[in-house]
């Protein structure tokens, strides 16, 4: 009986879900900034919170905001 071959996509790499919560220097390797630039864009955004005296950026705030004023 022969063998039947299932696609490649069945085998690929899972994709990797976005976190929504980055620190200053992984948001600014993610958005190809700068960590002052990113963290002054963060800042007008109004997505930085801190926890534990962290500063985490939520990327999905940051992203619309870059979406309205800038695309």
């Amino acid at each position: 009986m022969e063998e039947r071959t299932k696609p490649d996509a069945l085998y690929a790499e899972p994709v990797k879900r976005r976190k929504i919560y980055v620190r200053i220097p992984e948001g600014a390797e993610i958005y190809s900034m700068c960590e002052h630039s990113f963290r002054d864009l963060a800042g007008e955004a109004h997505a930085v919170r801190k926890v534990h005296g962290t500063c985490l950026v939520n990327t999905v705030v940051l992203s619309k905001y870059i979406e309205q004023i800038y695309g």
